[in-house]
Formats: C-alpha cells, structure tokens, sequence
C-alpha cells in the first residue's frame, strides 16, 4: 500500500521544521515508517542546490534561474527518495515542496503561476501531497521570529529572508490564496500561537489520513 504524503507550508519564521519534526516523531510512536525531507535538500544533490540559492552572491539568480535551481533540487529528491518512500509504504513529511515555488518565486517573484505549475509537474511527475498544512504567520511576527533565531545563531538573514517586506507580504498572501484554491488538500493553521497549540492542531489535521495522534 502506497503511503502518505504529508508537506508543511508557510511564510519565513512560521515554526513549519519543528512542527514537521514533532510531527514526523509522533508518527513513528504509533509504528508508522516516516520519511522526513526537506525542500530544497534531501539529497546529496539538492543540498549543494539549497547552499547555493540561499547564499548572498556578488551575482544573485534572477528569478528564472532561482525557480529552475529550485525545481531541479525537488526532481531529485522526488525521484531519488520520496516516491521510492511512498512505494515502499512509508509516511513522507516534507519540510515544503511545490507550492513554495508558486508562492516564492510566482507571487513573490511575480513570475506566472500557471507556468511555474506546469514546471513543477515536469519536474515531480505530477506527484501532489495527500495533505498540506499550512502555517500562517503575519509578516511582523515573521519579521521578530527571524531576528530572534538570527541573533540566537549569530547569523544574518539568508538572501530570501533579507528579500524585502513587500515581498514577504505578496507571500504570505499566496500562500493564502492557494490553500483558498484547494480546501481538499489545504488545512490553515494560525503559526503565530503557542507551540503546543499549534501541534495539536497539526495532529488533528493529519487524523483525517485515518491515524490517531
């Protein structure tokens, strides 16, 4: 029996790795085989693509040549370990997948969503999560979020953290507006409470895949 296929989605700062860490570990606790990736990476291959789009570059890609990197890196990490996962029966929770590429690089890069989700099929074969929880954080607590984990690792914003807060807030708002699109696959989480409150509703939402969290 084929398995699932669980992706967190969500603005810069919205807590999806934890969640999608706690997730992954509740789920092994009730015997379930689980696959955790990350977008980009999960590869060898990806993981060389994720360092380099997220570097500060004298010569940054532009928007074209960031979405290709981006859909290159989850060609790889679908063919080489998520469908092989699903096949073998396996849970897969990804730490975002496709539709950060229509909410980055379309509503936040401006480039056209209907292309950007004809690449994606190219580059996935059409493979589509069975449930996308989305965290939703407005851009000010996103903003307070990534200073504090910036100051806690003495690191600066990466070059899609640093983008700018129109950008950010043109992405959050597709975010919002795909998980309007598609109620079937979407479940809307408030990633501004608590943690514990939010995993609970995390959980909540992955019961309706038929496991009890």
């Amino acid at each position: 029996m084929r398995g699932k296929f669980i992706t967190l989605e969500g603005p810069e700062g919205c807590g999806k790795s934890t969640q999608a860490k706690m997730l992954a570990e509740a789920l092994r606790a009730k015997g379930i085989s689980v696959l955790s990736t990350r977008e980009p990476g999960g590869t060898r291959l990806a993981e060389l693509i994720r360092a380099l789009v997220r570097e500060e570059l004298d010569d940054p890609p532009v928007a074209r040549s960031e979405t290709l990197l981006f859909l290159a890196a989850r060609a790889q990490v679908v063919a080489e370990s998520i469908r092989p996962a699903l096949a073998r029966g396996e849970w897969v929770v990804c730490d975002r997948f496709s539709d950060s590429t229509f909410a980055y690089q379309g509503y936040g890069r401006g480039l056209d969503v209907q292309l950007l989700k004809q690449l994606n099929d190219f580059a996935t074969e059409g493979l589509v999560p069975d449930l996308t929880i989305l965290l939703d954080v407005p851009p000010d607590v996103s903003r307070v979020r990534l200073s504090a984990r910036q100051a806690s690792t003495s690191t600066g914003g990466d070059r899609i953290e640093s983008a700018g807060e129109l950008f950010h807030r043109r992405l959050r708002e597709g975010f919002l507006e795909l998980a309007r699109v598609d109620p079937a696959r979407f479940v809307t989480i408030d990633g501004s409470a608590e943690v514990g409150d939010v995993r609970g509703k995390v959980f909540a939402a992955v019961c309706r895949l038929g496991v009890d969290l």
